[in-house]
């Protein structure tokens, strides 16, 4: 198949586009063509399996791509050369080399035209998922003393809230009384230590956050010791028109932006923070994002992900009208493999079974559970990375100038891991656990008396 892929790609940059499309139909036509049929083929839709829409994006070669995420994939030559220049660029920022081999899989994913379509008959409905309420038990404490020597709690901490109007931290602001994000992190971990035990607590920052809450952190020194942070990377914005990194010579640092929460994984690899923690005999990590206060390290669930023995595990929600759009839970007919989609994932033919929450019941808190010997497995496995499906934002390279030079952020989203795990698994847990701050809305209804801050430090329903 790849010799396929190579002579077809060779052939079609010496021929006119009737020719191209001729050749590449009948390329395609001769190859297997994995978890895919005809019904499949419509302009520009991809099953993880299946041929992408032809032409020319940013003046490169769009390639057909076959098989799934895991599958070896086709980039233009010219491709391959302006990665190089991004290497460089990359390389002079002192960003680690999994850094660099993750954004290589989100650019190259650009190039190739691929969005990542998932339609809906290639799925079926997550179904007969545990609920933390079958799990729910009293651990006993020697045993809980040995899963905590074990375990990390992760919280994800780089968002500036600028949706919110914000240039700083989101987790400095004020959620209950002169209280803010941070405040409340450091209550919660200073009472699980007093009443369950001691685990490490670790952030996960950007480099537009990492002052700030060490800063805010300096009253709880047990928490900023040590290891306790890992920096998000940075990634080059790239030009909707060229395909080649963006430039802004008014101010440079306008012309990177984070990598979004997919990042974790690189992060931990390219810091050594993986390994570290490997060391160490560190095996389980809980992570949760900083501003959603209802997510604490519950025992319980710690005891059923060490006991399930599964690489990953996601929490998730019920489904409700007010969740229609939004991305949910699914499982993949090839191989029974769990998976998200994404609304921007689904083609408009779709839309009604994806928005259908009797259907599709579940949604991703993004309060996950990973194995970190698993994950070193993974990554060790796929060339250094973590398998992760391409966001493309689009936007402009100064964000307060909506005429300055159209970009492309890219993006991955850590929940999406979930399909490189073979064996992953979720659990059903309440939205007590869910209480997350995206909108100066959500802010004030966790600052209204509908919510209120329970003993171990928790946002939850009045």
């Amino acid at each position: 198949r790849n010799h396929v892929k190579g002579s077809v790609l060779a052939t079609l940059l010496t021929l006119g586009a009737m020719q191209r499309l001729l050749l590449l139909l009948a390329a395609a036509s001769s190859c297997t063509i994995v978890a895919s049929d005809v019904n499949t083929y419509s302009h520009n839709l991809a099953l993880r399996g299946g041929v992408l829409g032809l032409g020319r994006i940013g003046g490169f070669l769009r390639t057909a791509s076959f098989g799934n995420l895991n599958s070896p994939n086709v980039i233009a030559p010219e491709g391959a050369v302006v990665f190089e220049e991004i290497r460089k660029l990359m390389e002079e920022e002192k960003l680690s080399e999994s850094a660099i081999r993750a954004f290589k899989q989100a650019y190259e994913a650009l190039v190739r035209g691929d969005d990542g379509m998932i339609a809906e008959m290639a799925i079926t409905p997550a179904e007969d998922l545990p609920t933390l309420a079958d799990v729910k038990t009293e651990v006993a404490d020697d045993k809980v003393q040995k899963l905590l020597e074990k375990t990390v709690v992760m919280k994800l901490n780089g968002g500036l809230g600028t949706g919110m109007g914000l240039e700083k931290a989101k987790s400095l602001l004020s959620v209950k009384g002169e209280q803010s994000f941070l405040d409340l992190i450091a209550s919660q971990v200073e009472w699980f230590a007093k009443n369950k035990g001691s685990v490490r607590q670790m952030f996960m920052n950007s480099f537009s956050t990492s002052a700030d809450t060490k800063e805010a952190l300096k009253g709880h020194p047990d928490i900023i010791k040590g290891d306790w942070e890992v920096v998000q990377n940075k990634v080059p914005k790239i030009d909707a028109s060229t395909l080649r990194p963006a430039k802004f010579p008014p101010n440079p640092a306008k012309e990177w932006c984070p990598p979004g929460h997919g990042d974790l994984y690189p992060s931990l690899a390219g810091s050594g923070t993986l390994k570290k923690l490997l060391d160490a005999g560190v095996k389980y990590m809980f992570v949760s994002n900083s501003d959603n206060l209802g997510a604490t390290l519950d025992l319980s669930l710690l005891n059923f992900f060490a006991d399930s023995d599964k690489p990953f595990m996601m929490e998730v929600c019920e489904r409700t009208p007010a969740d229609k759009k939004g991305g949910h839970l699914a499982v993949r007919k090839q191989d029974g493999q769990l998976l998200l989609r994404e609304s921007a994932q689904c083609a408009e033919e779709d839309e009604k079974a994806f928005q259908d929450v009797s259907k599709h019941k579940y949604f991703n808190t993004n309060n996950l559970w990973i194995r970190l010997d698993k994950l070193q497995e993974v990554i060790d496995k796929h060339d250094g990375v973590v398998p992760l499906p391409m966001i493309k934002n689009s936007k402009t390279v100064d964000p307060s100038d909506g005429d300055s030079t159209k970009v492309f952020q890219l993006e991955t989203a850590m929940g999406a891991a979930i399909e490189s795990f073979s064996g992953a698994g979720a659990i059903v847990v309440g939205r007590e656990r869910f209480a997350p701050v995206k909108t100066c809305a959500d802010l004030l209804r966790v600052r209204s008396d509908a919510y209120e801050t329970t003993a171990d430090s928790r946002l939850v329903l009045a």
